[in-house]
């Protein structure tokens, strides 16, 4: 992790029942990566591989996408996304923030990454890049 408040690599995940995307990127260059996409039963992610990328990347923190209804109430598939969340950040000791991925996987079909990296991998990259594009709240960590 880093020890400047500013510089802060964050990692995403767009977490699904089969598969959950990933990306990672940094605050400072405000970009970010589609990594890959790692697979998922039944809503339980291969926690290995997912412990592998953030051994590899070693994040700040973690940004989650949470589908809002246009209402902007929390999606049936919330639950899950806020139970993958929590362990997560358990196993990693790392805070998690969520974003609002409402048209992320929509997006992601533009983007070059997708074809080489997964379109959930792109999803999650577009998850990172809408965090880094707010604000800063508190001159560090973004949350929702």
């Amino acid at each position: 992790m880093t020890s400047d408040p500013q510089a802060l690599t964050a990692m995403a995940f767009d977490y699904g029942y089969k598969r959950i995307g990933v990306a990672v990127g940094q605050t400072v260059s405000r970009t970010a990566t589609a990594l890959k996409v790692v697979p998922a039963r039944d809503g339980e992610p291969s926690w290995p591989e997912i412990a592998e990328i953030v051994d590899e990347w070693a994040p700040d923190l973690f940004v989650v996408g949470m589908p809002r209804l246009e209402s902007d109430e929390a999606n049936s598939f919330s639950d899950a996304i806020e139970r993958f969340s929590r362990r997560l950040s358990g196993r990693y000791q790392r805070p998690v923030t969520y974003i609002d991925e409402r048209l992320s996987s929509y997006a992601a079909g533009n983007d070059e990454q997708a074809r080489t990296n997964g379109l959930d991998a792109a999803a999650a990259k577009m998850i990172l890049l809408t965090w880094l594009e707010q604000p800063a709240t508190d001159g560090a960590v973004r949350s929702q």
